[in-house]
């Protein structure tokens, strides 16, 4: 059922304290706090839920809390431990008197980011919508804009095919004493995980090659062993079907070979992604689209639009979509976009008005500047991952990697507003200070 509307009384309690009596009202959160629409978004996530049912849990509190994480860069069980004791925070999610305990369980961050699913680039609208108000962003700043990708690493360790096998057998022996099966063969071979590694660092290649072929051997008297204990009973093979097929995969598949590979047991989804860096020439997550504006807005630059792009796409396949998603967030036509060389052959519906990196030809004046000021966006998607939580995702498959994208961009983009109105409140304080130290002039005696 649809969550009641925040409602605040105004009233004072005798046993408790108010909260704008106890914090600086011209705090950044405080003013951030009022110039997000939180009726707007709460009126648009109104239709995720049905008629009945118990009315759900406030939308500016949950909604809040999200920001609130992202903006500080704060996993899920730290944003609700610093909720307790810090009343900017209580302020930000709608809270009216001070809070001596968290009202709500941290697993509803969880089910609230898969309720939203898609609606999340709501937020990333209000934080360009509130970016505009404060003055933090121009219309114009809009209209020309910079693309790039990066990947967006998935929290797993790094894929050797040791670590792969001996995850397959502990996932299997995991799932099979949790449904009651009982192995034969329920070694899980860490010493021959272990040695595997050793032999490999010391480059004691056959060695390593027979601590491999241990693991495999291992694994495949287990897979063999629960088919065997599982035929003939539905329930228990569908239970076992898929992590049966990611154990036979991981079994089977070599070093080189060519096309798709599994990289990770317990998130499949991952995919290998090589962007020619020389300190991390692989990567393992999933590539993500992120579009800034090209010129410095007064609030610095902001994120326009971010996406994930699972499958690995080739950059240039993914400019058209982009550019169109873009514009219907913004609501503001793009006139000219800047690329790096990855986009060399792009789909673009208007192919004139895209500068590639190193391109002579069409290239003077302004957009000469412009195109200089390409790689600008490197800087954010370095914030992006630094500060906020693209430099490695802990979320759960394809839709916790789209929902970290996109959540990281909203962190961004309001770090960027808080800072403004921060810079805002510095020149008020200083135009003040001004004012008050100049000597007052004396009419002299007539």
């Amino acid at each position: 059922m649809r969550p009641k509307k925040h409602k605040t009384t105004g009233s004072n309690d005798l046993f408790r304290a108010r909260l704008d009596q106890i914090i600086n009202m011209k705090h950044e959160l405080v003013l951030l706090a009022g110039k997000v629409d939180w009726d707007w978004i709460d009126g648009e996530i109104a239709p995720l839920y049905s008629e009945n049912g118990r009315p759900g849990i406030e939308t500016r509190f949950m909604i809040g809390l999200l920001l609130l994480k992202h903006i500080y860069g704060l996993s899920d069980e730290e944003v609700c431990e610093r909720w307790v004791h810090d009343p900017y925070f209580q302020f930000f999610t709608g809270e009216e008197f001070f809070q001596h305990t968290f009202p709500h369980e941290r697993s509803d961050l969880s089910h609230w980011r898969k309720r939203l699913g898609d609606k999340l680039e709501l937020l990333l609208a209000e934080s360009l919508r509130v970016a505009h108000e404060a003055g933090a962003l121009r219309s114009q700043d809009l209209k020309r804009v910079t693309v790039d990708t990066t990947v967006q690493p998935k929290a797993i360790t790094f894929p050797t095919d040791a670590k792969l096998l001996h995850a397959a057998i502990k996932g299997l022996n995991r799932l099979a004493i949790r449904h009651g099966v009982r192995l034969r063969y329920a070694r899980i071979a860490k010493a021959a995980a272990m040695m595997a590694g050793r032999y490999a660092h010391a480059k004691q290649f056959r060695r390593h090659q027979r601590q491999l072929r241990i693991l495999r051997s291992r694994l495949g008297r287990i897979i063999r062993d629960i088919r065997r204990k599982i035929e003939g009973q539905p329930a228990l093979e569908q239970a076992f079907a898929l992590p049966l097929g990611r154990a036979t995969q991981i079994r089977s598949q070599q070093q080189r070979q060519r096309g798709w590979k599994l990289y990770s047991f317990h998130a499949p989804e991952v995919e290998c992604i090589g962007k020619g860096k020389a300190s991390a020439p692989y990567e393992f997550g999933v590539k993500a689209s992120i579009v800034t504006n090209n010129r410095r807005a007064p609030g610095g630059l902001f994120v326009l639009h971010a996406s994930a792009l699972p499958d690995n796409p080739y950059d240039g396949h993914t400019l058209r979509d982009v550019i169109d998603r873009t514009e219907t967030l913004t609501g503001c036509p793009i006139e000219r976009a800047y690329v790096d060389k990855g986009y060399r052959g792009h789909d673009a519906q208007n192919p004139r008005r895209v500068f590639i990196s190193g391109q002579k030809r069409g290239v003077f004046g302004v957009i000469k500047r412009e195109l200089r000021r390409r790689s600008a966006i490197e800087p954010i998607i370095g914030h992006l991952k630094a500060e906020g939580h693209l430099g490695r995702c802990y979320l759960k498959g394809r839709a916790g990697d789209a929902a970290n994208v996109v959540l990281s961009a909203v962190g961004h983009n309001f770090r960027r507003i808080l800072a403004w109105l921060r810079y805002l409140l510095c020149l008020f304080l200083a135009q003040l200070w001004r004012t008050l130290a100049r000597p007052a002039s004396i009419n002299p005696a007539s």
